[in-house]
């Protein structure tokens, strides 16, 4: 078997130093192959090494600057920190190099909207959901940042899509509640809020949303 192969097989399994060993020797039988570099780099973040695992999907970018994969990745790691600006170039650049994923997409607004540019942030939210219809946390986020834009209306359309995929969703049934207070339909604010609170017992905002409402019906 290919020795990156092995290496996913071994990540796959959870046996991070075997699939380290894997990658070493891909890299060693074939020093200018970037998907080697990129799959050490993947190990490295795995085990917590975010420095190390950036230089590895550095040098796989010395070899093939279109690794689109090597800058998504980076652009993982910088958002993790917390350095967003830096973030938003990776993923913008992963894009220009052909990564044409909904977790690309994803990532990018999630960047955005950290980076208080929530206008901005919605069409790449749009296509995240648009590439993979089942990802629940991206019609959650996607939600959010509609209801940010005060388009209720659209808001409560992601966010009705997220609990059904995911109806365990605390929060996208508390931002309902947010989004029919806004509509000031109160009952189906008050259920949504009591919903979450099903779910999720001691879920603050939600209990606090409850009782401002009980207090003006």
């Amino acid at each position: 078997m290919d020795k990156n192969q092995l290496g996913v097989q071994y990540m796959q399994e959870g046996n991070w130093e075997e699939a380290a060993k894997a990658f070493n020797d891909a890299i060693e039988e074939n020093p200018k192959d970037p998907v080697a570099y990129i799959n050490f780099g993947n190990v490295l973040s795995a085990v917590g090494d975010d420095e190390k695992a950036i230089r590895f999907y550095q040098k796989a970018i010395e070899i093939d600057e279109n690794a689109a994969a090597a800058y998504y990745s980076i652009g993982n790691i910088l958002f993790s920190h917390d350095r967003f600006e830096e973030a938003k170039h990776s993923f913008e650049q992963a894009m220009k190099k052909g990564l044409d994923s909904s977790d690309t997409y994803f990532m990018l607004g999630l960047t955005l909207l950290q980076l208080d540019q929530g206008k901005l942030a919605l069409p790449y939210l749009q296509r995240s959901v648009e590439l993979n219809e089942k990802d629940s946390e991206a019609r959650f986020q996607y939600g959010l940042c509609l209801a940010q834009n005060d388009l209720i209306d659209e808001a409560i359309i992601e966010l009705e899509k997220c609990i059904e995929l995911d109806p365990d969703h605390s929060d996208a049934y508390y931002n309902l509640g947010v989004s029919y207070t806004f509509k000031e339909n109160q009952t189906q604010a008050l259920a949504m809020f009591n919903k979450a609170l099903e779910i999720q017992p001691d879920h603050v905002l939600a209990g606090h949303g409850k009782k401002l409402l009980e207090q003006n019906l």
